[in-house]
């Protein structure tokens, strides 16, 4: 049996490249982590809105959780700072000059989030980095909740991304004082949460933020 050559593959095939997620396991130690998940437990009432997409419009059909926009976490910020330069090598991004945005996110029982980007050219451009900060109870009161990425489908013998329903993946465990890094183009979503108490201390909490290049027009204002 003889090699096929490049010219006789078919033009339908496709090749899977995975997509790279940088994963820190204890990232704040358990004073601070714990220190976070108490404030996290403690951010209820009219401070958690239904999540929107697009910061704008309410999907129930594509994601499902609450969001507390106004969240604090500095001690995570700084912490981000100290281990920037490591992911930007790891993922061949330079955030040097950016700013942040970030938020909480609480997935409870039969909460998701579909698969998405962070990402496009009418929509958070600017965002370079995301991160994704977890926080639970411990044992985990929940299950369910992964992160999944998908993994690029690309045809073999076009420029053009497949189709993200054809790729493969990895799934990421949500585990208490994790984070995890990739880049906002990545297609992911939040797997269905399952969590039979439905108390919400027993939540699924995230800090999901973005490092963002900084808004020219704001350079504009600021006269540089």
């Amino acid at each position: 049996m003889t090699a096929e050559s490049p010219s006789q593959v078919s033009t339908d095939a496709v090749f899977r490249l995975p997509v790279t997620v940088c994963r820190i396991t204890g990232f704040l130690g358990e004073q601070t982590s714990g220190a976070l998940q108490e404030r996290a437990v403690a951010s209820t009432g009219d401070r958690l809105k239904p999540s929107m997409i697009r910061d704008r419009e309410l999907d129930p059909d594509l994601r499902r959780s609450r969001s507390c926009p106004d969240f604090e976490a500095p001690e995570l910020l700084a912490a981000v700072e100290d281990v920037r330069e490591a992911v930007e090598h790891t993922l061949g991004v330079d955030c040097q000059y950016t700013e942040s945005s970030y938020g909480l996110n609480v997935h409870n029982d039969g909460d998701f989030y579909r698969p998405h980007q962070d990402t496009s050219v009418d929509y958070a451009p600017r965002r370079l980095l995301t991160f994704v900060y977890y926080l639970h109870r411990t044992p985990r009161p929940f299950t369910g909740g992964e992160l999944r990425v998908f993994d690029a489908a690309l045809p073999l013998h076009t420029g053009t991304t497949g189709a993200w329903e054809e790729r493969t993946w990895r799934d990421w465990e949500p585990e208490h004082d994790s984070i995890v890094f990739f880049l906002p183009t990545a297609w992911h979503e939040v797997r269905p949460v399952v969590c039979p108490g439905k108390d919400h201390a027993d939540s699924r909490f995230a800090v999901n933020g973005w490092l963002c290049a900084p808004d020219p027009a704001h350079r504009a204002d600021n006269g540089g």
